[in-house]
Order: C-alpha cells, then structure tokens, then sequence
C-alpha cells in the first residue's frame, strides 16, 4: 500500500489496523462549549507514511461564515499515531498555541477512541486538562467528535465534523438533523441523509441552541444545519447551553 505517502513507500504491518485513515480529508464542523459562542469550520487533515511504524499527522481549520465561505485561520495540530500491539494505539500532538497531548487509545475496526494520558502546556498557554476523541468511518466519510476539559470547565463536547475523501470529493456538505432520523447505518453509526451542499445559513432559535459539537458516542439533536452521529441513539438535544444559535462568532477558545 503506498496511498498517502508521496513517497511510494511499503506500507509497514504494523499499520494495518489504521491503513483506511491514510490520506487527506476535507470538510465540515460545528463547535461550541460554555465560555464561546458557538461556530462553524471548515477542516483538512492529512494522514500519511514512510515505511515507518507510525502516521504522520496534521490538521488544519479554518472559519466559516454564514454562507459556507472561508474565514480566518483557527486551531492546527500535528503529531504522530504510533500503533501498539492489541489494538492498542498512542497519538502525540502538538498544537502552536503552547500545548502538547499524549492520547492512548483502542482501535476496533474503523472505529478509534482515544483519551488524553498527558496534557501538558506552556506558561502562556490556555488551561486544557483533558481530552476525548472518537473517530469513526461514515460509509465513505470520516467523522470524529472531541471532548475536552479547559479553562476550569469539566471534560465536555467541543466539536465535531464530517469529512470527504479528498481524492474522491472536495465538496463540503451540510446534515439536516431531525428527531425522527430518516438516515440509515453502516458500521454501527447512524448519519441523516445529506441534504444540499456547502454550509447554509446558521438557524435562528432560543438562546442555547447553537452549533451541535455532540457528536459521536452519543447521539445528538442539532437544532439546524448539522448531523447527527451515534450508536443507534435518537437525537435528543444534549447540548444545551452552546451559546446563541445564529451566532458563530469569534475564535473558539483560542
């Protein structure tokens, strides 16, 4: 396998297991958490290769308006996914904003859970104290969500996004997400058919009821244009307190 690498380098065994994650990624997210206003943003990541035990990582995210456009730069990352045996799998990131995150994790099919063993940051950092994060095949698709614990706040839903094969799609698409849940389920995920491209206008809606960032392993109810992604779970509105819908305003938290 020499997908994702750029180089033609042999795939080593030991990669097996995150072999479908190889590649770059494009797409679509919605965040929020109690001390920003909720928002939208559009995300690259790139998963690839050296003929090494380990991935190389990175991510990229950028704003979005309320017509689906591009902003301003937000977070970025990078780091390595070593893989361990039994499924086991360790992931080092670096972030530019002074903090570094060591998960540990499980891999079970194309399903990848992980949570923080060390965070550690600089003097000028802002206070993160833990993170959780779920990554998961959508049909084609790869969606993800993470928690985090910052700025004295318990560990929490931050985002969460949906994101295209870049050598099949580059579009981006927008979920439609209601109760009654007309999607289907491949892989133990549930996802609402898609329902037009790039981001539509943010909803309008009481206070509380902004972007949904519950997202993966526990079902979500997104009071506008998002999607849900669960186990087989209903949306169920579990993330009140996100801010003001039609507000995606300034940086989230950096």
């Amino acid at each position: 396998m020499t997908a994702g690498t750029g180089a033609g380098a042999e795939l080593h065994p030991d990669l097996a297991p995150l072999e479908f994650l190889l590649g770059t990624w494009e797409g679509a997210g919605v965040g929020g958490y109690p001390t920003i206003e909720s928002f939208r943003f559009g995300q690259e990541i790139s998963f690839s290769h050296n003929g090494k035990p380990f991935l190389a990582y990175t991510s990229r995210t950028w704003l979005l308006d309320e017509e689906g456009n591009p902003g301003r730069p937000l977070a970025a990352e990078t780091g390595f996914w070593r893989p361990q045996p039994g499924n086991r799998v360790e992931v080092l990131l670096a972030h530019p904003t002074g903090i570094t995150e060591i998960y540990l994790g499980e891999v079970t099919g194309t399903r990848i859970e992980l949570a923080t063993d060390v965070v550690a940051r600089t003097s000028s950092a802002k206070e993160v104290t833990a993170g959780h994060r779920l990554y998961g095949l959508v049909g084609a698709d790869l969606a993800y969500a993470y928690d985090m614990a910052a700025v004295g706040q318990p560990l929490q839903s931050h985002i969460s996004a949906q994101l295209k094969h870049v050598r099949r799609a580059v579009a981006l698409f927008a979920f439609a997400c209601s109760e009654a849940g007309a999607g289907g389920s491949r892989g133990g995920w549930d996802i609402e058919p898609p329902s037009r491209p790039l981001m539509p206008p943010a909803p309008a809606g009481p206070r509380g009821q902004g972007g949904c960032a519950r997202a993966a392993a526990r079902g979500a109810r997104c009071p506008g244009w998002s999607w849900r992604i669960g186990r087989r779970q209903a949306c169920r509105g579990s993330h009140r307190g996100r801010g003001r819908s039609g507000t995606w305003g300034r940086d989230p938290y950096r």
